[in-house]
């Protein structure tokens, strides 16, 4: 597995802890004739350039020309290539950045074939199964749900439902060619970029290269592991304590199907808070494995999508040892787990669908807590 595959989805659990942060940042402005109140927006085109990790694009979209495109009204769902993807891509042209820079037309066909004229979250473009989507270029691209994750043409949605104010935005793992576009360049190409090649082995005097797409994720423990080694670093907590509790491996199995609700760094803070007690003391605690496998389900692999459309759910077997079961519904749009539960009030998720090679991690801002 490639170090920066990991680092990758470690900095868009990042990306989408200052999506959920900007989104409602407020500042008041008090002059001597009266006091107003000033709310600060995120566009889509924000969220990119405040995660610092779409360098490329926000230069293909500078190059464009179409900044002022995305900061306006929407609504907008943006399918955000990364770097990474980017990279792939150049290599797979035979081109440079400065190449594709420069050429303003067919930049802009590329980017806005990424855009679509409407806000769609995951649960909607989920039941989008098999069908078309026009997007702001005018050519469509087709929906799919393969294994449980959402891929768009041949990209595959890596971490969704990112909102900003004027749109959503989903992160994909290619950069997606319009059809007349990947003509225009050679149909080869629109498969090559999303494929990647692998190290060269050799058999007697013959070397056989072998390409993959980069379907192959990370394990949830490794995104986790990931991220904690990350800048800025997220789950440093969840980390310390699966070592502690000796869960590392539990997380780690390929051939497994998880559902992981991961609580972040600030989660825990807060438990802390409310317990009165040092995380040293947290790490000390007899039930702490109980209390970490409580946050995880074997029964499969459940994306937002599923999770919508099977809640509410009363209760959802976990690894919890005592048999803990979580309910889930969906309060006011937002997925909540064990709603008014102690002693934090239950539990929101706060990003969904970070998939790994063994399932699924939901982001969520509380620790759950099994009952007694």
């Amino acid at each position: 597995m490639r170090t920066r595959l990991f680092s990758f989805v470690a900095l868009l659990l990042a990306l989408a802890l200052v999506a959920a942060a900007c989104g409602d940042d407020e500042s008041e402005t008090t002059t001597t004739a009266a006091t107003s109140t000033t709310v600060e927006t995120t566009s889509v085109l924000d969220l990119a350039i405040e995660s610092g990790q779409f360098s490329t694009l926000i230069a293909a979209i500078e190059a464009a020309g179409l900044g002022d495109t995305l900061e306006g009204e929407g609504p907008f769902t943006v399918l955000a290539p990364t770097d990474a993807a980017f990279e792939d891509a150049f290599e797979a042209l035979g081109i440079t950045p400065e190449e594709l820079l420069g050429d303003t037309e067919l930049l802009t066909s590329i980017l806005t074939y990424h855009v679509l004229p409407q806000a769609a979250d995951s649960t909607l473009v989920a039941t989008l199964d098999g069908q078309t989507v026009e997007t702001v270029q005018g050519e469509s691209v087709t929906i799919s749900v393969v294994d449980g994750q959402i891929m768009v043409d041949q990209a595959t949605v890596v971490s969704a439902d990112l909102e900003a104010d004027n749109g959503i935005v989903h992160v994909i793992n290619a950069v997606m060619l319009p059809p007349t576009v990947a003509a225009e360049l050679g149909v080869a190409m629109a498969d090559e970029m999303v494929e990647e090649t692998t190290t060269t082995t050799t058999a007697a005097p013959e070397t056989t290269t072998t390409t993959e797409a980069p379907a192959e994720l990370p394990t949830i423990a490794e995104i986790v592991a990931a991220s904690a080694t990350a800048d800025p670093a997220e789950f440093t907590i969840l980390l310390l304590a699966l070592e502690t509790a000796g869960l590392v491996d539990a997380l780690n199995n390929p051939d497994d199907e998880l559902t992981v609700f991961a609580p972040t760094d600030e989660a825990f803070g807060d438990l802390l808070e409310a317990l009165e007690i040092t995380p040293e003391e947290l790490l000390a605690r007899e039930d702490l494995a109980g209390i970490l496998l409580y946050h995880v389900s074997a029964e499969g692999v459940f994306d937002a999508a599923t999770v919508v459309g099977a809640a509410p759910i009363d209760a959802l077997p976990t690894l919890n040892p005592a048999g803990g079961t979580l309910k889930i519904e969906v309060i006011d749009g937002s997925v909540v787990i064990n709603d008014e539960s102690e002693p934090l009030g239950g539990s929101t998720v706060v990003q969904p669908d970070v998939f790994a090679s063994n399932g699924v991690i939901h982001v969520i801002d509380v620790v759950l807590i099994p009952a007694a």
